[in-house]
């Protein structure tokens, strides 16, 4: 079928003027100062709104032995 009103592109432009992508909102972090995202806790420290949610340093580690475990695997 073919389309019967075609729509010129000040209309499509128009429509799609909503579609753009808006930037992530930064917060502060108020232990280590460090940006991160609005209501989630800071990955650099592990805290959110004062109380420690999870350990970075555990986590960071577990990240460096998966890495070098790879890497063995792949030589």
């Amino acid at each position: 079928m073919v389309v019967r009103m075609r729509a010129n592109r000040a209309h499509r432009d128009n429509r799609r003027a909503h579609h753009a992508l808006k930037a992530s909102r930064l917060s502060v972090c108020s232990n280590c100062h460090k940006a991160h995202l609005s209501h989630t806790a800071c990955l650099n420290c592990g805290m959110y709104r004062g109380i420690k949610v999870f350990d970075a340093g555990k986590k960071l580690a577990k990240k460096e032995k998966k890495q070098k475990s790879k890497q063995n695997a792949n030589k």
